[in-house]
């Protein structure tokens, strides 16, 4: 085969490029094939090759093999991809993508050329803020000021947004402060309702414990009612999701590290988290850290107790004892539950055991709804086109509950509803679920 070939197999990790550059190995394994188009959001609404995985692959091998130099071209077309994975799904060959972008992301972020406000804007989001209860804290209090006093409402209902562009746009899309804030629960562990059948280890996240602070509430509460005895590890921090999906992989390191001594110092049965972003960063901690010598063990441990909450409350059985929810429900397959940890069932089935619900299947529920992490904030007008795509799926099954397994997914689809709904009321499956036990034990909530 000729050396130029975009098949040509190279060695796993080619000479003179960032450690973190995608592996030859992995882009060796792509055979072209295409069928992971019609799975990638981008490629179905613009139909350009070089916005499909194939295509981005390619481009990778091209600058991998030397062929071109990494130029705006080579990252506006990466920049694009969601990182929903759902062409791992697809994939035939078994080609971890999710992986690729990600290495290849953070080769970008060491090699290309940004300006001193970039820079500047991406070593406060990612070294500072994300890491900082103190500063999360203290970011959720001005937000919380902002829509408490009535000034949110008065920009909103002032017609300047219209006059901000792409700011103007998203405003739409920025979570309410969720007080009181859920860190004042870390360190705290919460008895299990009845028999206790499991020790378990909540992940409660960055930004959850400011904007989904009820939502984190919700999942403890519905953990206890399935005979759980929650802990919420003092030590841990974010998950580093956000890091490795914007290049930031060595601050991501140092996240996981401090996230598996915490985890595997707590006793726990399972570790578990409410975000399917999370999980899947959570679950390729062994990948993360493979080369580290210290703890490249620590996160197979680590790896082998995470659990999404509802696959691990589909995995012991829900308890009995919730009230019937007479609702039509409908589910939308967060992309990182669905394609990144290859769960579908187990939301499927714990809304099927709510006395009550009509479960009605979502048409394309697999395809992205345009949220993942920042992407509707960074390609607004992408998203928003994908958004509107999925919420007419949702109003042809008339259901009155949407629900999902992700606070992303959550913020992007009340907008949707928003814009182009009938009203639905926009829920996490665990929050149907503790619905349904406070409905039937009110005296615990």
């Amino acid at each position: 085969m000729d050396a130029s070939s975009p098949h040509a197999a190279f060695p796993p990790v080619l000479p003179d490029r960032h450690p973190d550059a995608p592996a030859g190995a992995d882009l060796d394994k792509c055979v072209h094939c295409g069928l992971c188009l019609n799975a990638c959001p981008t490629y179905r609404e613009l139909g350009v090759e070089m916005d499909s995985p194939r295509g981005r692959i390619y481009q990778m091998v091209q600058v991998a093999t030397g062929q071109v130099e990494a130029n705006d071209s080579y990252y506006e077309h990466l920049d694009l991809c969601l990182g929903c994975r759902s062409c791992e799904t697809a994939c035939p060959s078994g080609v971890p993508y999710g992986r690729l972008i990600e290495t290849a992301r953070a080769e970008i972020v060491a090699t290309k050329p940004m300006s001193r406000p970039e820079r500047l804007l991406r070593w406060f989001v990612y070294r500072k803020l994300l890491p900082s209860r103190a500063l999360l804290k203290f970011v959720g209090a001005i937000l919380y000021l902002y829509e408490a006093s009535g000034l949110r409402r008065i920009v909103q209902g002032s017609g300047v947004l219209k006059l901000m562009g792409k700011l103007g746009r998203v405003e739409p899309l920025a979570p309410a402060a969720d007080a009181p804030f859920f860190f004042d629960n870390i360190g705290r562990v919460f008895p299990a309702h009845g028999v206790r059948r499991a020790r378990v280890a909540f992940h409660a996240g960055c930004i959850s414990n400011v904007f989904f602070a009820r939502l984190n509430e919700a999942t403890v509460r519905v953990l206890q009612d399935n005979g759980c005895e929650v802990v919420i590890p003092e030590d841990q921090c974010c998950c580093g999701a956000l890091h490795v999906h914007g290049g930031e992989r060595e601050q991501a390191r140092s996240l996981a590290r401090r996230n598996i001594d915490a985890f595997l110092a707590s006793g726990a049965d399972a570790f578990v988290t409410n975000t399917a972003g999370c999980g899947a960063t959570l679950k390729e901690y062994h990948e993360l850290l493979e080369n580290d010598a210290e703890y490249a063990q620590k996160a197979h441990q680590f790896v082998e107790k995470m659990r999404d909450v509802l696959e691990f409350l589909a995995e012991i059985g829900l308890a009995p004892g919730m009230a019937v929810t007479p609702y039509s429900v409908t589910y939308q397959d967060s992309c990182h539950l669905l394609h990144g940890q290859k769960i579908r069932n187990a939301p499927r089935a714990l809304l099927n055991s709510i006395p009550g619900v009509q479960l009605r299947e979502l048409p394309h529920s697999e395809i992205c709804c345009g949220s993942a992490g920042t992407y509707n904030v960074v390609h607004d007008e992408m998203a928003a086109a994908l958004l509107e795509t999925k919420m007419a799926m949702v109003n042809l099954t008339q259901a009155e509950v949407l629900t999902t397994a992700n606070p992303g997914c959550l913020l992007q689809l009340r907008a949707g509803v928003v814009r182009h709904g009938k009203g639905q009321r926009v829920l996490h499956v665990v929050e149907l679920l503790d619905e349904a036990y406070r409905h039937a034990n009110p005296e615990r909530r």
